[in-house]
């Protein structure tokens, strides 16, 4: 079975985010960077299918040159090989990215797919479906477990209010992963000399695919402010206030 694992780098959580000179992003220039945490149990996921059913795990990202060493990463948690489409941060939005990852998948003939439920920092959780609708695959999202059957596979998903639903699906297909469905691993001192030898295909974007439908017109810090709020009345009104203020506004109660 080959599995494909769309992974992507990301700012490091405990990153002092700025916003550019542009206004239309972040200032990158002192970032750490990791892979996407939702990714990362996309990975997961991968090595448990393989160790179940056999064949190779393929990582796909796409990404500025800085980005190989977020696939290092996972090659040294024991993805077999990778391919690294190289472009630029924020070059393509959701049916861009998925243009051209089916572009760079269109001789590999994936059985699965996987992909985190969505990236930390935009938070789209849109490629992974728009991937599956260009490259014409089944696919099922919040997914909790896979298993193997003779005609396909079956999962597990996460539904609302503690429901789940199991669902039978043809191959090829495409997954996105519920973040916590399983406990990471890391990589091991041997597993980091291996990912030094293992394959990484770099190819270039698709020209047409890249221009974005999707634009960025600004981003900004929230604005904080603080207000004070007196209650008229005896207290037993001021109180009943102050519930109504709770439990409709604040949505605490």
């Amino acid at each position: 079975m080959k599995i494909v694992v769309a992974i992507k780098q990301v700012p490091a959580r405990d990153s002092l985010l700025k916003v550019d000179a542009s206004g239309t992003w972040i200032d990158d220039t002192d970032l750490s960077w990791e892979i996407n945490e939702p990714d990362a149990y996309a990975l997961e996921a991968a090595f448990q299918l393989r160790e179940g059913s056999g064949g190779e795990v393929v990582v796909l990202c796409s990404g500025p040159d800085r980005a190989t060493q977020t696939i290092r990463e996972a090659l040294a948690k024991g993805a077999d090989r990778a391919i690294h489409i190289e472009f630029s941060e924020n070059a393509a939005d959701p049916l861009g990215l998925a243009r051209n990852m089916a572009s760079a998948l269109a001789s590999e003939t994936p059985d699965v797919i996987l992909t985190g439920l969505q990236s930390d920092d935009l938070g789209y959780g849109q490629t992974g479906v728009i991937l599956a609708e260009v490259m014409g695959f089944a696919h099922a999202t919040l997914v909790m477990s896979i298993e193997t059957t003779p005609g396909g596979i079956r999962v597990k998903r996460e539904l609302e209010d503690g429901w789940f639903q199991h669902v039978e699906m043809p191959l090829p297909a495409l997954l996105t992963i519920q973040s916590g469905a399983a406990k990471l691993r890391y990589a091991t001192l041997m597993g980091i000399k291996k990912a030094k030898s293992k394959e990484i295909k770099r190819i270039e974007p698709v020209a047409n695919a890249t221009a974005p439908s999707l634009r960025l017109e600004r981003i900004y810090l929230p604005q904080k402010s603080k207000r004070s709020q007196i209650f008229e009345g005896t207290p037993q009104e001021a109180a009943a206030q102050l519930v109504d203020k709770l439990r409709f506004e604040a949505r605490v109660l």
